[in-house]
């Protein structure tokens, strides 16, 4: 009898521990308003189905050009996506949380002003402020997200 409490309560522990830990991953959803060289934009995060997270712009506040177009993805690497809307743009796909680090990473942060792909981390500093680093060869550059 006693072996049987111990293992549910082993069990208790361990899937407490995983629930917390996932409670800390899914920090980062959310929504985020920032400022990039003067164009301010709002993202949102979420989960995907595999468990990874992903960010999309969902607002821009300057989004049409001086004839009244919205301004499109037009320097995306991937032709497919030039023609993609300036609030309708993916920044990344497949973030994952790293516990032991406390900190998401394992993917690539997408630039649309520049065209480029950087290896990214992110990071809370406080719990309003996340801190997106993204760094290509040996350059790193940190953008700061206010949640709203």
């Amino acid at each position: 009898m006693r072996k049987m409490i111990l293992s549910l309560c082993c069990t208790l522990m361990a899937a407490t521990g995983l629930f917390a830990q996932n409670d800390k991953a899914d920090n980062i959803i959310g929504t985020y308003s920032a400022v990039n060289g003067g164009d301010a934009y709002k993202v949102r995060v979420t989960k995907s189905a595999d468990g990874t997270y992903m960010a999309q712009i969902f607002w821009v506040k300057d989004k049409y050009d001086k004839n009244g177009n919205v301004w499109l993805d037009e320097k995306n690497p991937d032709k497919s996506l030039r023609k993609t809307p300036c609030d309708r743009i993916v920044l990344f796909r497949g973030l994952k949380y790293d516990a032991s680090r406390q900190r998401w990473g394992d993917t690539k942060v997408y630039d649309p002003k520049r065209g480029i792909k950087a290896n990214m981390t992110a990071t809370f500093d406080g719990p309003k402020v996340l801190k997106v680093r993204g760094s290509l060869f040996g350059i790193s550059e940190t953008e700061i997200w206010n949640r709203e």
